[in-house]
């Protein structure tokens, strides 16, 4: 969803109009995902405290979602076809915003753009960092070799079509997850949807029971004045669509924190900005701001 507006919000700035109606269809179909399963479209809320939210999830909505990773690859084909067979897209982008990877390294630039420099810095790679089951699945990551708006344009195209990837490797790993015995020979097949059926049952029986009234009340003290911290520093991150999304919290043992610091990529790819407009014309400041995917409410916070 993320690439899918940065890439035709950047190519309607630059002069492109086509690729902005492919796109916002196949966003509009992913929010609506989105609402199936959570009841918001953009702010979706799926994951929960020690919990998911299992109510949206059942035969077509799965069935659903391979429809539309099929279906996508065709809208994704035709934005890319209509944007590097087009001469002033391409000499819009080539050789306009490049950065070295000193430049990068030096910004803590993340995402895409310390990717178009050949840094292959990826959270989801990192085995210290890893998150959301991604060692369990078959991914990889782009490269870039100029640094320039059209690297990071392709490393978002490319992006985009590894994302269906996943979905199709998350959906064969649900629904046909077959193993094998060596003593019997036979074949143990486990359905997904058996699995799921089981957890709405679990949950539909899950009943919350208190025999005094002490443990009501410390039921209460618990979820109204919160879990006492025990004091130190942490930080946590993520790869997000446009780099690097950290969160980095210090506790004084309360169960409020003393400081709460979110670290958003778009705020550090702003001060690479004067270096990357040096030597062009004040046109391709949109096409440098466009490469970058910035959101300016994301610098603000």
């Amino acid at each position: 969803m993320n690439h899918l507006l940065a890439l035709s919000c950047h190519s309607l700035d630059v002069g492109n109009m086509s690729p902005l109606f492919w796109a916002f269809e196949e966003r509009e179909r992913l929010m609506e995902f989105y609402e199936r399963v959570s009841g918001a479209r953009m702010h979706a809320a799926f994951y929960r405290p020690n919990d998911l939210d299992w109510t949206g999830l059942n035969h077509q909505f799965f069935l659903d979602v391979a429809l539309f990773a099929r279906d996508c690859f065709k809208s994704l084909t035709e934005i890319f076809a209509i944007l590097t067979t087009n001469s002033i897209w391409k000499t819009r982008l080539i050789g306009v915003g490049s950065i070295n990877i000193n430049d990068a390294v030096a910004y803590s630039a993340s995402g895409p753009v310390i990717r178009s420099v050949g840094i292959k810095k990826d959270m989801r790679f990192y085995k210290s960092e890893t998150y959301a089951s991604y060692w369990f699945l078959s991914i990889h990551s782009f490269l870039g070799k100029r640094g320039d708006s059209y690297d990071r344009f392709l490393i978002r195209v490319r992006e985009m079509y590894e994302s269906v990837n996943i979905v199709f490797q998350i959906l064969s790993n649900l629904t046909n997850n077959t193993s094998f015995t060596n003593s019997s020979q036979k074949v143990n097949t486990f359905s997904f949807f058996d699995f799921l059926h089981q957890v709405k049952k679990n949950q539909l029986n899950k009943t919350t029971k208190y025999t005094s009234m002490e443990t009501l009340i410390n039921h209460f003290k618990t979820y109204s004045e919160g879990i006492r911290i025990p004091k130190g520093f942490t930080y946590n991150a993520v790869e997000a669509p446009k780099g690097e999304f950290g969160v980095s919290i210090i506790s004084d043992g309360t169960s409020k924190p003393y400081r709460c610091k979110i670290r958003t990529p778009a705020y550090h790819h702003m001060h690479i900005m004067p270096r990357m407009v040096q030597g062009h014309y004040l046109a391709d400041l949109v096409t440098v701001l466009g490469s970058q995917d910035i959101v300016f409410g994301d610098v603000d916070r």
